[in-house]
């Protein structure tokens, strides 16, 4: 694993670092993990997609001695394609590598080993049959998708875990297409279906199926059902005010990384928000809390109420 100094000490949480990972995922993130480790299943961990660390740092806490922990991401570089580029520009174009490092480095003492490329080229980056749990959170285009998911069967042990992220939100349908193309065509046997993930193996789904409904229909913060669907046997999981599952505060701090300043020339009114919105998300966790609760508190205080000075 590659290896980084930190330079300051601060607490941090995991709900201060930006992105959409909601507390029933980082539930199920951690239950596969766990279940991974007490059976003695031994395998790398891979992530094609970061964003700016938050599932990332959830997997990082379960990797074992000896294990291998990759990320790959374009963190903002040159997409390989016009549709690619696009969807990066629209996105995801302040996006930097350093941020995600920092934020990882709140939580470990060293960084995974990180591919600074497009997902096309993981097959090169990682051994055959090596990974034990696969995140697919890259792109949301059809071709893209259905590639990674090609990957990562080429990657995972037989009994290895891959978790496919939204999966059936409404603005993204090529991701909807390649994962229950892979269910139909490719042999992917899906385990559980959260509200944006699925959860899914090339081996048996059975074992896996039964331990988690055992687990599940024992929690009153969340609901459980169970369909059947062209042959398959699909585990529904909706959360009722679920929390997050603990996790340790940070030991260090990597040094704050200064937001970078929007560009004026490509700014444009209704991306004036957003663009807002991601400076924030690239300040270090701590102070992306303090904002946060900054404008909740603005927000909060009567029409025409002033603050205090």
């Amino acid at each position: 694993m590659a290896t980084a100094q930190a330079t300051e000490t601060h607490p941090g949480e995991l709900d201060d670092v930006p992105g959409w990972f909601w507390p029933l995922d980082q539930v199920l993130f951690t239950w596969f993990l766990e279940r991974q480790a007490a059976r003695g299943l031994r395998g790398d961990l891979l992530e094609l997609g970061a964003y700016l660390g938050k599932s990332a740092i959830l997997m990082g806490r379960h990797l074992q001695e000896g294990e291998r922990f990759t990320v790959c991401d374009l963190f903002g570089s040159e997409a390989p394609d016009q549709a690619n580029r696009a969807e990066s520009a629209r996105s995801y174009a302040s996006l930097t590598r350093r941020a995600f490092e920092r934020n990882y480095l709140s939580f470990h003492d060293t960084l995974p080993e990180i591919v600074h490329a497009p997902t096309s080229v993981i097959t090169r980056e990682v051994e055959p049959g090596t990974c034990r749990f696969v995140h697919i959170d890259a792109s949301h285009l059809y071709g893209h998708v259905r590639d990674d998911i090609g990957a990562a069967r080429e990657l995972l042990l037989p009994d290895g875990v891959v978790v496919l992220d939204d999966f059936r939100s409404e603005h993204t349908p090529g991701v909807s297409v390649a994962a229950w193309e892979a269910v139909l065509n490719r042999g992917l046997r899906p385990v559980c279906l959260s509200t944006q993930k699925l959860y899914g193996t090339w081996g048996d789904p059975g074992p896996l199926q039964e331990e988690l409904l055992a687990v599940l229909r024992r929690r009153e913060d969340c609901s459980v059902s169970v369909q059947e669907a062209a042959g398959h046997r699909l585990v529904r999981v909706r959360a009722k005010g679920m929390q997050p599952p603990p996790f340790p505060r940070s030991r260090h701090c990597a040094a704050p990384v200064p937001a970078p300043r929007p560009d004026p020339a490509a700014r444009r009114p209704a991306g004036a928000v957003r663009a807002r919105r991601l400076a924030v998300d690239l300040l270090p966790p701590v102070v992306t809390r303090a904002v946060r609760r900054y404008r909740a508190g603005r927000g909060r205080r009567a029409p025409g109420a002033r603050a205090a000075p």
